[in-house]
């Protein structure tokens, strides 16, 4: 093996472990009781494990709540996503009118835009239309994205437009175009938009804290904040319910890793 290819997988080693130390982290203080108790790393390693935080939190009365509205909440915007990010981006796309430049760059000065700053006004909007504490205002907003357009932009951009054209001569609408061709050839990145859209909902945290206030429609993330205490942290059980919470990304990474993967490079490979 080449010296330079031995210093490349030394690197990628490295980085690899630096990445996954927050894992074994949270692993390893969720299968210990009281890890607050130990002073060095040593003790903790070598102290008693147990499953007994992980049945703590499963038993909890609220646990299932929280879990299942996230559930909800990330698989209902990730499916607006993939259809009106991909209906948008195919008008931006192939179809002309009026204010279409206008549009295209009110999208790129959304991208700009932190989401924290639209905050209060969005927050304003749900007391008005009186979505606070509904799975409405922890939808609605998010049914489309600027990011989503953008990224099925520019892959149906390197799309031949002799696919359509092609159909258009058989007799074929818009809508069977749009459904029968662009959605099809647009598996890799609409596979990319789903996990990215449901990784950001699954995890998101300030709206769903600021648009709910009771148990019935709060979500994962922000139950799971209620172990952080004024005076001190429950990390046994704060670090078992994110362990809990993070095995349906895992899984959805280890299913779907090859199309991530060819969805994020297509667009740059074709021409």
């Amino acid at each position: 093996m080449k010296k330079k290819n031995i210093i490349s997988y030394i690197i990628l080693v490295f980085v690899a472990i630096i990445m996954l130390f927050p894992m074994f982290w949270m692993i390893l203080l969720s299968l210990k009781s009281f890890p607050e108790q130990y002073t060095n790393f040593t003790d903790l390693i070598l102290s008693k494990f147990t499953l007994h935080n992980f049945s703590d939190v499963l038993n909890s009365d609220a646990f299932d709540t929280y879990f299942i509205n996230s559930l909800i909440v990330a698989i209902f915007v990730t499916i607006g996503n993939v259809v009106f990010c991909t209906l948008t981006a195919y008008a931006l796309a192939r179809r002309n009118f009026l204010g279409k430049s206008i549009l295209y760059a009110s999208i790129l000065g959304v991208l700009i835009i932190p989401s924290h700053i639209i905050m209060i006004p969005l927050y304003r909007l749900m007391v008005n239309l009186d979505w606070i504490n509904t799975y409405w205002a922890l939808t609605i907003p998010w049914l489309i994205t600027p990011f989503g357009i953008f990224l099925v932009l520019q892959y149906i951009k390197t799309i031949p437009i002799e696919l359509e054209e092609s159909a258009k001569i058989d007799g074929a609408g818009y809508w069977n175009i749009i459904f029968k061709i662009i959605f099809p050839v647009s598996k890799p990145i609409i596979i990319v938009l789903s996990i990215l859209t449901f990784l950001s909902n699954w995890n998101s945290f300030l709206f769903p804290f600021i648009f709910t206030n009771d148990i019935e429609h709060r979500t994962l993330p922000v139950g799971l904040a209620f172990y952080l205490g004024k005076q001190s942290i429950d990390w046994g059980h704060l670090m078992a319910g994110a362990a809990i919470a993070s095995i349906p990304i895992i899984i959805l990474f280890v299913i779907f890793q090859k199309h991530i993967i060819k969805g994020m490079v297509s667009g740059a490979l074709k021409e």
